[in-house]
């Protein structure tokens, strides 16, 4: 039996997107629902996007290429943006997960799924970019020297964002607003 591989691609369960130097030039239907777009909204365009800021993009992008060159993939949790739709620039918790081509240039080619959270997660507070990012490392069991040192701030100025975090979320502990987070 001949598998069509661009049947599996278009009916996965996941949002999928290939690209090349982080610009989109592929994708499916469960991507365009999920962020509110027509392919043609996506394909061509930066996955900038698709990420409530354009520095958002930036540092983890950095963050993740020595990531991808060095283990050729590279997945976590984060805050997205929905392009378009009733639901246009709403945040919401994503999981994303991608393979370079290619760990040499590993931003050159890949492939990303995207899986929707939201109905397990919401996000209930207006957070900023900093905090966004906090909040998913926090999420990951990470302390705050470990979050500091993954993005290069100290780790005094996280237990600053993390204090923020448990303001917004009205959590007691540090675990308390780590189950706040992943409760929604």
């Amino acid at each position: 039996m001949d598998i069509d591989y661009r049947l599996a691609f278009d009916l996965a369960p996941v949002g999928l997107a290939l690209s090349r130097e982080r610009t989109m030039v592929d994708c499916n239907e469960v991507l365009c629902e999920m962020f509110g777009a027509t392919r043609e909204q996506l394909v061509g365009q930066s996955f900038q996007i698709l990420y409530p800021s354009a520095d958002e993009y930036e540092r983890l992008g950095a963050r993740m290429a020595p990531l991808l060159g060095k283990g050729g993939t590279y997945a976590d949790d984060r805050i997205m943006k929905r392009v378009g739709g009733r639901l246009k620039d709403e945040t919401f918790w994503c999981h994303v997960t991608g393979r370079a081509l290619s760990r040499e240039t590993p931003h050159a080619a890949g492939i990303w799924s995207f899986e929707d959270l939201s109905s397990r997660r919401t996000v209930k507070a207006d957070l900023t970019p900093r905090e966004r990012e906090v909040a998913a490392h926090l999420m990951s069991g990470l302390t705050s020297k470990e979050i500091g040192k993954a993005l290069e701030i100290s780790h005094r100025t996280v237990e600053i964002y993390r204090a923020r975090l448990m303001r917004k979320y009205g959590a007691h502990s540090t675990p308390d607003l780590v189950h706040r987070l992943l409760a929604g």
